[in-house]
């Protein structure tokens, strides 16, 4: 799976699947904008791969995205292939505690901004008459889960707005998928209690948690030209713990 010479932008690549996206399609070859909120960890990318330039933007201001975009593409050499949105947040809370505040900013933040983000992007890629965009959702938005009514209802909301794009720009030669993980072993992750994690892993079916780079093999699939006929579609990598 070859990315040599494709331009790429990453959302959330200060993260830990943010970062194992990063490194596997550089090393694909791609040109990458890495863009998060933490600069310190976009530089430390920077010093890694030499195919990556890094541009600091917090998604959550919806107004600069297209000035983002338009930023990130000149970057890149004038030409957009690809778009993986992988940013967003948690603001957990049981139903009835949780204020109008947790709920929108979860809601603005991962549904919005994606669409926003991937609405931009879909109007340079009209202009190249090709384009993937790959948004990471959760395998949460498909189960629900306990406080977390903002985050699974947002998750949920990027799949239905997915399969509608697709649908609208599939004639454009506009690829528009999803990826869904399952519990990934992240910095996040292994902030759990052992009795807590244990009681997860009890329910995954290949008795283990995730690692960034599973996500990243499954990212770096949808951005090359193996996946063209995939279109609409949510990919689960979730070691069995939800089949669809």
């Amino acid at each position: 799976m070859d990315l040599k010479n494709k331009n790429i932008i990453v959302t959330g690549a200060s993260g830990g699947i943010g970062n194992s996206i990063v490194e596997k399609l550089s090393k694909a070859g791609a040109n990458i904008i890495a863009s998060g909120t933490r600069l310190e960890k976009l530089e430390e990318l920077k010093k890694k791969f030499g195919n990556i330039k890094i541009l600091k933007f917090d998604i959550s201001q919806n107004t600069k995205i297209d000035e983002f975009i338009e930023n990130a593409t000149t970057t890149l050499g004038g030409n957009l292939d690809c778009l993986v949105n992988n940013a967003g947040i948690t603001q957990d809370n049981l139903a009835i505690r949780m204020s109008l505040h947790e709920w929108q900013k979860v809601i603005d933040i991962n549904l919005t901004s994606t669409f926003m983000m991937s609405k931009s992007a879909i109007k340079k890629m009209l202009k190249n008459k090709s384009g993937k965009i790959v948004n990471i959702t959760s395998v949460v938005g498909h189960t629900g889960n306990l406080g977390q009514a903002n985050y699974t209802a947002s998750k949920a909301g990027i799949i239905a707005m997915s399969k509608s794009l697709a649908i609208e720009y599939a004639k454009k030669n506009i690829n528009i998928n999803c990826i869904s993980p399952g519990f990934i072993q992240t910095a996040m992750t292994d902030r759990l209690d052992d009795k807590y994690k244990e009681a997860i892993i009890s329910k995954i079916p290949s008795a283990r948690l995730g690692h960034p780079d599973d996500i990243a093999n499954a990212v770096l699939f949808l951005c090359s030209k193996q996946s063209s006929y995939i279109n609409g579609e949510t990919l689960h990598v979730n070691g069995g713990m939800y089949m669809a």
